[in-house]
């Protein structure tokens, strides 16, 4: 089979961070990602989602050249090897892991001294980086003796201390409680709106809706739809819903014959059913003449678990939702 060039995944011409065409790995024989096509414009927020196992932290691994490819290719920044560009990029690996013995600002100056940032500099701007971040009482703490939320911060901050153009989280939002989520999710759109491009992983469907500009949907290694949230989301029709006083009458000939019908103890009637090609104003219209006794009427938009199970199938959300079970037990 002969994979496609990036001029062939990537016609349009725009400004790319990340581009990638027919990516391949295979580990002892097993095939791991299978033909993946990505392209992140720069300034976004970009998701990769999908169930643990899916391929996500491999796919992120070969865009960055941690690991090659064993075919296909791949550019960052316009770069065939990525380390070229490696003072440019920020990343923050799902397996967390700082020096015990470290102070908080030592960690964070060396982080950045592998990225080919001066010490004393990269020591200054940690000090500054903890003081913004709730954190100043520990910049001479050694790494253990930190909570696990704390060093995961320092972390967190010894990724960005060299003021990277891109960065990328491999399951960033893994292991912190609901403040630090949105602490987290806040720094996320703050580098965006400086211009970074920002990727992460994530098996999280409401972080991806909430926070990314396009998303590639990710399951059994390949990448069944990689684009906006909206588009994915307008795979599906949008739904009306429908509440009534009346159970029916004549204007239930105005909905279609398979809308679903939910009675409630308080003798509502709830009707779901995709919008009808004569418009809202003209099912208004019959509604009202056939005394329906209309109480609620809205058009829901399909949300982007709903557009995860029609693009990856009801076995990929079943694993995506046991995931986020699992994590939320720990």
């Amino acid at each position: 089979m002969t994979r496609p060039t990036l001029a062939q995944a990537h016609p349009v011409a725009q400004a790319l961070a990340i581009e990638a065409a027919g990516l391949v790995k295979r580990f002892d024989g097993t095939l791991a990602v299978d033909g993946v096509d990505i392209s992140v414009p720069e300034g976004a927020i970009y998701g990769i989602l999908g169930p643990n196992g899916a391929g996500k932290t491999t796919t992120l691994r070969m865009l960055l050249g941690i690991i090659d490819p064993d075919e296909g290719v791949r550019r960052v920044f316009g770069h065939d090897r990525p380390h070229e560009v490696a003072k440019l990029i920020g990343y923050l690996p799902e397996e967390r892991g700082l020096y015990p013995a470290m102070k908080c600002d030592d960690a964070i100056a060396f982080l950045g001294a592998l990225r080919g940032l001066p010490l004393d500099i990269g020591k200054a701007r940690g000090r500054e980086l903890l003081e913004q971040h709730g954190l100043g009482h520990a910049i001479d703490r050694q790494i253990r003796h930190l909570s696990k939320g704390m060093a995961q911060t320092v972390q967190l901050l010894g990724t960005l201390v060299h003021r990277p153009k891109l960065v990328v989280f491999d399951e960033p939002f893994s292991g912190l409680d609901a403040i630090n989520q949105g602490k987290l999710e806040q720094l996320i759109r703050r580098l965006a709106d400086e211009g970074t491009t920002v990727i992460f992983s994530t098996h999280v469907i409401h972080h991806a809706e909430r926070l990314c500009d396009e998303v590639a949907i990710i399951a059994g290694g390949k990448v069944p739809y990689a684009g906006s949230v909206d588009a994915a989301r307008d795979r599906i029709p949008a739904q009306v819903r429908l509440e009534t006083r009346a159970p029916g009458g004549t204007w239930r000939t105005a909905l279609p014959d398979d809308a679903r019908h939910d009675a409630k103890a308080g003798g509502s009637h709830f009707w779901y059913f995709p919008v009808p090609e004569s418009g809202i104003a003209a099912l208004l219209k019959r509604l009202i003449e056939g005394e329906a006794g209309i109480l609620s009427l809205s058009i829901e938009r399909a949300g982007l678990h709903d557009a995860f199970v029609e693009i990856a199938g009801e076995a990929a959300a079943r694993a995506l939702a046991d995931d986020g079970a699992s994590e939320a037990v720990r």
